[in-house]
């Protein structure tokens, strides 16, 4: 069917959506009502953008469904789509006028194309984007990977390592987002998205002017800082290899091309390898900010100018020092590898773009996509044959991901137990972790998905850096992780030199913020051992402050008490996203809490 004009469909829902625009989230934290479960629920939401859909109220979002669902039958309204939907941005106050033009003329082919390839019905679309409270998504309806016959071997309490025994040094890196267009003295609050840039504007006082190494405030960094990091990291080696997984450009999504994103990735890779080394082996990870349309990573059936060739191809070439042609291999079709790090010793690197709900174009199919779990599978059976550990490392924590895939990597982490010695990821800005139980009791603790804290400031953060004590390279070997340490740079102290309190510091310190075993009394960190230490932040609120203060790499305004505690607790124990959903109906949130957690677009 052929539409002459969508003006007067067009009019007359724009005047729906103003009608309901008290209903419609802003670029900000919304408030909830019950002032116990805001702290944590805002923590969660800080992180995202805000924009453009994770805002969308249920009756909104199925509104605006219905209209591209009519007016996309004839191509000829894709225009008027696009300009409609980048007034309805204006008119409901989303974001500032030119962002909500610049992102919906970056977002609106690829979007365009994922939905008419998709068969959704608004209700569906918006069970996606929104979350499960407002409609179900058949495509996302369970799927399984498919296990070997092979009998899972008996399973053997790990054990720490002798006395003397060597240890491994891991340098984790995570969330870069270096801003070209960071600059001292402009606004460190602004109405856009992103501040401290050279368009941000004049602070309208002092003190909220970009500071010179970063910003407590919804900022990125400069180059300087991020250099300066790499150049401590190097310092307080060596290190026998290094994780980083990604996220390297800043958060201006909404006025990014594919050259910058390129460019960026060749300046990044291009630094570490500068200051850490030719010695030292990088295995880096995709983020979600790595792509523009952000978030946009078509699996691998999409081929053409709108498949992901142009990124993975250029990461291929980057980071060929690095990785062997094999690895580059399963790169550059999906995003994803695996390779041995030493005897006894693999690496998998996750795409975990394919299980995040943000990627719209898993509206077209979501199971397994590019087959990476069933390759995973694949992976870790030979490395069970041949007597391999195998340590995971990806951007977006797998709890969480889309339920489907969340369930199948939890099944598969609980099939190779005994294989999968680490788990890594990064993706929040914040120090967390996530916990794996076994399926049948959900009691025994045989897994952590360690969470690192990011490179950048955005939002409200001091940077940093993490470093993992891994059991070493022994036969027998746990591979297991034995601590780790946060080291951060305090911009309160690095922006205001002690001798000269309006000029920053030339040589700025980056300090031990905190070693795990030390911090909260543990002998070891093996999954036994943080469930040891959940069961103590129930009992004993001064240990699971502590956390809550390290949880923000050491700048935090609020203590989180009760409900934020409560919600924290059931974060911190949910390594599958079902079970986020099931702990938050459980205490009375009503899905707000995993809702928050998944709007994060770091």
């Amino acid at each position: 069917m052929r539409l002459p004009t969508l003006r007067p469909f067009l009019g007359l829902t724009t005047c729906t959506l103003l009608l309901m625009s008290p209903l419609f989230g802003s670029c900000h934290p919304a408030q909830y009502q019950a002032q116990t479960r805001t702290v944590l629920v805002e923590q969660f939401e800080t992180h995202g953008l805000g924009f453009p859909w994770r805002n969308l109220t249920c009756p909104i979002c199925k509104a605006i469904f219905t209209i591209l669902d009519i007016a996309l039958l004839s191509s000829a309204n894709e225009e008027r789509v696009a300009h409609a939907v980048s007034e309805a941005c204006i008119r409901l106050h989303l974001a500032d006028e030119q962002v909500c033009r610049n992102i919906t003329e970056l977002f609106r082919d690829d979007f365009i194309r994922a939905l008419q390839q998709s068969v959704l019905w608004p209700t569906e679309a918006c069970a996606v984007l929104v979350g499960p409270s407002c409609g179900t998504f058949d495509i996302y309806a369970p799927w399984n990977i498919t296990l070997p016959k092979v009998p899972k071997p008996p399973v053997t309490p790990p054990s720490p390592p002798k006395p003397g025994s060597p240890q491994s040094r891991v340098l984790f890196l995570t969330d870069i987002h270096w801003d070209k267009e960071y600059e001292t003295g402009s606004a460190a609050d602004c109405k856009e998205p992103l501040c401290c840039r050279a368009d941000s504007g004049v602070p309208k006082w002092k003190r909220r002017g970009a500071g010179y190494w970063g910003t407590y405030s919804k900022c990125d960094l400069p180059l300087r800082t991020v250099e300066n990091l790499l150049e401590n990291a190097a310092k307080v080696g060596p290190w026998d290899w290094v994780y980083w997984t990604g996220d390297i450009p800043a958060h201006n999504v909404w006025s990014q091309t594919r050259n910058q994103q390129l460019t960026e990735l060749t300046v990044i890779s291009k630094l570490i390898h500068k200051y850490l080394g030719a010695n030292v082996t990088v295995y880096p990870a995709v983020g979600n900010h790595e792509s523009t349309p952000v978030n946009s990573f078509p699996p691998p059936f999409v081929h053409g100018n709108r498949s992901s060739a142009w990124l993975y191809d250029k990461m291929a070439e980057e980071w060929a020092q690095w990785l062997p042609e094999q690895a580059l291999k399963t790169l550059r079709y999906g995003g994803f590898y695996t390779l041995e790090i030493q005897p006894g010793l693999r690496v998998v690197s996750l795409n975990m773009n394919f299980c995040a709900r943000e990627n719209f174009w898993l509206m077209v199919n979501s199971t397994d996509p590019a087959n990476q779990l069933q390759w995973l599978v694949q992976v870790l059976q030979a490395s069970e044959d041949r007597g391999e550990k195998v340590h995971i490392i990806g951007h977006i924590p797998p709890g969480l991901c889309l339920g489907s895939w969340s369930w199948n990597y939890y099944h598969i982490v609980n099939r190779y137990e005994s294989t999968i010695t680490g788990q890594f990821f990064g993706h929040t800005h914040l120090d967390e972790f996530q916990m794996f139980y076994d399926e049948e009791t959900m009691t025994r603790p045989l897994g952590v998905a360690f969470i690192a804290p990011s490179a950048t400031t955005y939002v409200n953060l001091n940077p940093g850096y993490r470093i993992y004590y891994v059991d070493g390279n022994y036969k027998n070997s746990s591979r297991l992780v034995l601590d780790h340490e946060t080291y951060i740079l305090n911009l309160t102290e690095a922006n205001h030199d002690a001798k000269s309190p309006d000029n920053p510091e030339q040589n700025p310190k980056w300090s031990l913020l905190y070693r795990a075993t030390e911090a909260y009394g543990l002998s070891s960190l093996f999954p036994s051992d943080y469930n040891t230490l959940l069961r103590t932040f129930i009992n004993d609120d001064r240990t699971f402050q502590k956390f809550w203060y390290l949880r923000h790499k050491g700048h935090v305004s609020e203590s989180c008490r009760e409900a934020c505690k409560t919600t924290m607790l059931c974060f911190l124990r949910s390594g599958r996203s079902d079970e986020l959903d099931e702990c938050d109906h459980l205490n009375g949130f009503a899905g707000n809490l995993a809702r928050a957690a998944r709007k994060t677009l770091c």
